[in-house]
Order: C-alpha cells, then sequence, then structure tokens
C-alpha cells in the first residue's frame, strides 16, 4: 500500500519559516494589486502578529535575562564588553556614511507650513536625561509600556540578587524562562499570517503613490542603509572574526532583517532575535542581554535618517557645512539615535535636536519630520530592519570570535 501523496498544506508545513515568510510576502502583495478590499480585511491579522510579539517581548526580556544571571556560572565569559563596542561603532559609522551621501547626493524638500502637535526633546541632555529615568523606571510600569532600559535594570538587579537563592530558586526560574521561550517559538511561527496580513494592508491603504515626490531622498537614505549591511557591517565582523562574512550576514538579513521589515519595531523583533540567537548556538547568558539593550542603543538606521533629513533641510536652506561640524553631526546623531524610541517613526523626533546644530528653528525642523513620516512607509522599514539584524550579527560576531579564540588557545 503506497502513501498518499502530501497535500499542500504539509508541503508548507515542512518548509523552513522564513521560506513561508516568503509566501506570505508575496501572497499579500498580489492580494493588495488583486484585490484592494480584501487586502483591507486581512489588515486584522498582521496588527494580532505585532501585538502578540509586543506583549511576550518585555516578560521573555525580564525572565530570560533574570534567569541568566541568577544560574551564571562565577568566571564564565559573556562578551558583553565587545558587543556593545560593535553597537556604538557601528551607529557613529552609519553617521558617518549618511554624511559622506549627503553631501555627494544632497536632497531637497518641498518645506511648507504644518500645525504638527509632536513634541521633540530639547537637546541631547533632555535625551540622556530621559534614558536615566527610565533605568529607575517602576518595574510594573517598564513592563506594562515595554520600558527596555527599566526591565534590563531590574532583571540584572533581580538576577544578582537571586545567583544568592537556593538551587531550588534558581531551577524555578529556568525552567520559567524555558516557558516562556516556547511561548515565543509558538508566537513566531505565525509570522507568515502576520507578514501577510500586514503586507496586504500596507500597500491597499497607503501603496507608494504618496513616496515618488520624495523618490531621491529615499533612494539616498535606503542607499544608506544597503550600504552599511552590505558593506560597512560586513567589514565590521571581518576585523572582528577574520573570515567571510557574508554568509552570517545574509543569514541575519534573511531571518531578523524580513519580519523586522514589516512589524517595524526593534522591540517587536526582540524574540525573532533571540530565537536566531538561539539556533545560532550564541551564549544564552551574552544574547539574553545583548539582543534587547542592541534594540535601544544599536541604532545605525535611526543615525541615517536622522543624519540625511537634517542635512536635506540644511541643503534646502542653503546652510554651508564644514568638515568639522559635519564630524560633529555625526557624533549628535549616533548618541540621538541611542536614545531613539524602539517604536515606529521613533527616530524622527529626534531630527531636530540634529537641525539645532545648524541654527534651524524647531517650526521648521518639525516640518522635515512630517516629511519623514509620509516616507515612513519604506524609511522605518529599511531602518528597523538594519537596526534589528545588526543586533544579532554583532552579538553573533563578539560570540563567534570568542570561540575561535578558545579554540586557537586549546
Amino acid at each position: 500500500m503506497t502513501d498518499a501523496p502530501p497535500t499542500l498544506l504539509q508541503k508548507l508545513k515542512s518548509t523552513s519559516l522564513v521560506t513561508q515568510i516568503v509566501i506570505g510576502l508575496i501572497a499579500g502583495i498580489l492580494l493588495a494589486w488583486l484585490a484592494p478590499a480584501a487586502a483591507l480585511s486581512v489588515a486584522f491579522i498582521g496588527k494580532v502578529f505585532v501585538s502578540a510579539l509586543k506583549a511576550v517581548a518585555p516578560i521573555l526580556v525580564f525572565v530570560l535575562v533574570m534567569a541568566s544571571i541568577a544560574n551564571h556560572k562565577h568566571g564564565q565569559e559573556t562578551h558583553i564588553r565587545p558587543i556593545l563596542v560593535l553597537y556604538l561603532f557601528g551607529t557613529f559609522a552609519a553617521a558617518v556614511v549618511a554624511v559622506i551621501a549627503s553631501m555627494l547626493f544632497p536632497s531637497s524638500l518641498v518645506l511648507v507650513t504644518e500645525d504638527i502637535a509632536i513634541a521633540a526633546p530639547g537637546g541631547i541632555s533632555e535625551v540622556l536625561q530621559s534614558l536615566l529615568l527610565s533605568v529607575v523606571d517602576n518595574p510594573v510600569n517598564a513592563l506594562i509600556n515595554a520600558n527596555f532600559i527599566g526591565i534590563l535594570a531590574w532583571a540584572i538587579g533581580m538576577g544578582i540578587a537571586i545567583r544568592h537563592a537556593g538551587d531550588a530558586t534558581r531551577t524555578v526560574l529556568s525552567d520559567l524562562s524555558n516557558g516562556v521561550t516556547l511561548i515565543v517559538r509558538v508566537v513566531i511561527r505565525f509570522a507568515p499570517l502576520g507578514i501577510f496580513g500586514l503586507v496586504a494592508s500596507t500597500l491597499a491603504t497607503s501603496g507608494f503613490g504618496a513616496l515618488l515626490g520624495y523618490l531621491h531622498l529615499l533612494t539616498v537614505l535606503i542607499g544608506c542603509m544597503l550600504f552599511v549591511a552590505l558593506v560597512v557591517n560586513p567589514l565590521i565582523v571581518f576585523w572582528k572574526l577574520r573570515r567571510n562574512p557574508y554568509p552570517l550576514v545574509f543569514l541575519c538579513l534573511r531571518e531578523s532583517g524580513i519580519t523586522a521589515f514589516f512589524t517595524r519595531s526593534s522591540a517587536a523583533n526582540i524574540p525573532v532575535n533571540m530565537a536566531l540567537s538561539e539556533r545560532l548556538g550564541l551564549h544564552e547568558d551574552t544574547y539574553s542581554v545583548s539582543i534587547p539593550l542592541g534594540a535601544t542603543i544599536n541604532m545605525a538606521g535611526a543615525a541615517i535618517t536622522i543624519t540625511v533629513l537634517s542635512l536635506a533641510a540644511v541643503h534646502t536652506l542653503g546652510i554651508a557645512v564644514d568638515i568639522p561640524t559635519a564630524i560633529l553631526l555625526s557624533v549628535v546623531a549616533a548618541i540621538c539615535a541611542c536614545g531613539a524610541s524602539g517604536v515606529a517613526g521613533g527616530s524622527l523626533l529626534l531630527i531636530p535636536l540634529a537641525c539645532s546644530l545648524f541654527g534651524i528653528p524647531s517650526e521648521i525642523a518639525m516640518q522635515v519630520v512630517a516629511v519623514g513620516f509620509i516616507i515612513g512607509i519604506l524609511q522605518d522599514s529599511a531602518e528597523t530592519a538594519l537596526n534589528s539584524s545588526t543586533d544579532v550579527l554583532f552579538t553573533a560576531a563578539a560570540c563567534m570570535a570568542q570561540q575561535d579564540k578558545a579554540v586557537q588557545q586549546s
């Protein structure tokens, strides 16, 4: 007796998650093109998926970080310091790339008077103060509002305290961590359906007609992000690993960047990056801290957005920019990017800080922010894909470099 041929559903279940996501992406595009009304009706699927990721991310970070530190063995290296160096250097390098591209291919904006009720930070000191206040936030409030800086601070503190508890307590915490991880895996399995709903509804609602007027600006922005993702980041990883970086780069872009592109939230992509880090066999004590930390301070895409849009305003107003000022802008953009919110459009509200370097009044700077929201369909998606995929890329590079060093010593 011969077995029945596998059904279409069985074939889909046996394919990789990335293949399923690509199928969902293509299906969403076709539905938005052929039946826009039907595409709008599936928007709810995408919202449910993003909401599920955002819901599980705070508790995942809190429990995983606390369990990792509580069960951390004395003398075991966590590699956080080299990852932090990679994060900061990568963000600064991205800002430098954006400065050079903006000078080579200057963009002009149509700045009009528009009433925008958005409160932007008043200075870099305000950004740093906000970060410090986030650290000392109420733990329940931090979990409710997905304040990952506050969550990390409390998780580290609780983890250190529980290290002195009994073995039974640490075992329970470890089991709780495994349970939360299992829930995350279930949520991620629904990524193809979520991507399908997000793509179909986005294309049916907005399309790309509104983006044509800003095609040059978008080309500079996305060109910088692609250059960083495909040239700068691989060079940094090669410097760290001393071997071909592209297999790891493409893996991170494929498995982390695609979901981040459509969720448009570094915070929502934390569970995806955690799962990828586990599959890569990285140290749990390392990635459980570095991934949520990267979602907050590793913001190469945000640095590019802040720099390119600010220099577009500078070019439009005819303001001259010298080399020292350009270097200062790169530093400011990198610092501002570290304070960018991990939600969609979070980097745009920091543009007025960079514009203030050139004496541009906030009324005009907020018009530049409005332009950012107009092109946000692509800009914010590409920015989040770069930010989030780089989190796991640099974490993997640091861990693999340490593994290579251990092999050489043995």
